[in-house]
């Protein structure tokens, strides 16, 4: 069975630690400008080398979102950009427009170039041209069917490599092309600055009765008009391997930090089960069931999905308390608060390669050594006795009814 790469999202410093430590094989991330999402944080020219430095580290690589299409007053700018990165020691590159493409072959000529889902790459005679001008990978267009990538994978070289989403948002639109956004608030989908209006409740107008609003409703519980659940393929990546599939994507460089942990490891860990053909254990597919959500479907890998009709709402059910700072072998450990908790709390752990473990939270103490039923203040550092060592970075958190978004 072939080795399928994990790549995980790094929307800033705070994230792209935990899909380093939590297991990613590689990240993806962007500088302030040329990326596809322009509200992600993202990475400043003096923290771009240091952010190579810290994944490489940790022996993972780095590739750099350069994929929204340049209009001509930006591609002057976009040589020095490719020079910034290519002297970063960035790994790869992830292009959509054919300039910037033939510009990284110049400008960035030690990184690789990926071509990204938004060129909607649909079938092997695409993905062989771009081969031939000289990409090493190839981000299917979502909307494939795992037959579709495996006739693909038969008719392009070896040398090129495959990758296709496997977790996360799916885009109403083809590949992420998406009008809306810039038609209804000028902020660009293509170009970094969606505003996911497909998101948005919507309500009818009629023409004659200007300022009343009826709601738009299919059923008594809403309305359904853009919804899309979640992808989630944690339980048929032995098909994604068998298919052809050298990296598996998780989408969420606008997620949170606790997303990019979770998820990466539960990935992790289900990856390397089925690559040594042992069954995956119960508790990582229970994982991804922890972070922020619509409810999960396969995408279109085995045919078209259809609507989801149910709800349109985020499942949201669990909140992060604490990250953990450091712990020494007795179980002492060092914490900053996220969210309020309490001593008698039932609460969870989990951290890189530590599988997660509940019990009721003891009573704490303050950096001057005095006594906390709770933590207060945002940030806060604290000390706890955890039931066991865990490594930095592990996460303390806890059941909680969340409202919908």
């Amino acid at each position: 069975m072939r080795k399928l790469e994990l790549l995980s999202p790094a929307g800033d410093m705070e994230r792209l630690k935990m899909s380093v430590l939590y297991g990613a094989d590689a990240v993806y991330l962007a500088g302030t400008s040329f990326g596809m999402r322009s509200f992600a944080g993202n990475f400043s020219p003096e923290e771009l080398p240091r952010s190579v430095a810290l994944a490489h580290s940790h022996g993972v690589k780095v590739h750099v979102t350069v994929n929204t299409m340049p209009r001509g007053d930006e591609v002057p700018k976009l040589p020095a950009h490719l020079e910034l990165l290519d002297g970063a020691g960035v790994d790869a590159l992830i292009l959509a427009d054919l300039g910037a493409f033939t510009l990284a072959g110049k400008y960035a000529p030690h990184c690789q170039r990926h071509i990204s889902t938004q060129q909607s790459i649909s079938n092997s005679v695409c993905a062989r041209a771009w081969y031939d001008l000289g990409a090493s990978r190839v981000v299917l267009a979502r909307e494939l069917s795992l037959e579709e990538i495996a006739r693909i994978r038969e008719e392009t070289p070896r040398a090129l490599e495959i990758e296709t989403f496997g977790h996360g948002a799916m885009c109403v639109s083809y590949s992420g092309r998406c009008l809306l956004s810039n038609y209804m608030t000028g902020r660009d989908s293509n170009r970094g600055a969606c505003a996911q209006p497909c998101r948005y409740q919507y309500a009818l107008m009629e023409e004659k009765r200007p300022g009343e609003y009826f709601p738009v409703f299919e059923d008594e519980k809403g309305t359904y008009i853009l919804n899309s659940r979640d992808m989630c393929m944690i339980d048929h990546l032995d098909d994604l391997m068998n298919a052809g599939v050298d990296c598996i994507k998780i989408e969420g460089r606008a997620k949170s930090a606790y997303y990019a942990a979770i998820v990466t490891g539960a990935y992790r860990h289900a990856i390397d089960a089925v690559q040594q053909g042992l069954p995956v254990d119960p508790v990582w597919r229970e994982e991804v069931e922890r972070v922020s959500h619509r409810i999960y479907s396969t995408g279109f890998y085995y045919g078209f999905p259809g609507q989801y009709t149910e709800s349109s709402r985020y499942i949201r059910q669990w909140q992060v308390c604490a990250i953990v700072q450091d712990c020494d072998g007795d179980g002492w450990a060092t914490l900053s608060l996220r969210n309020k908790f309490s001593a008698g709390d039932q609460v969870e752990l989990v951290g890189p390669d530590t599988r997660p473990f509940a019990f009721e939270a003891p009573v704490m103490k303050d950096e001057a050594g005095q006594s906390l039923d709770q933590p207060r203040t945002p940030q806060m550092v604290f000390r706890m006795q955890l039931p066991k060592p865990v490594p930095p970075y592990s996460i303390l958190r806890r059941a909680v009814e969340l409202s919908a978004k």
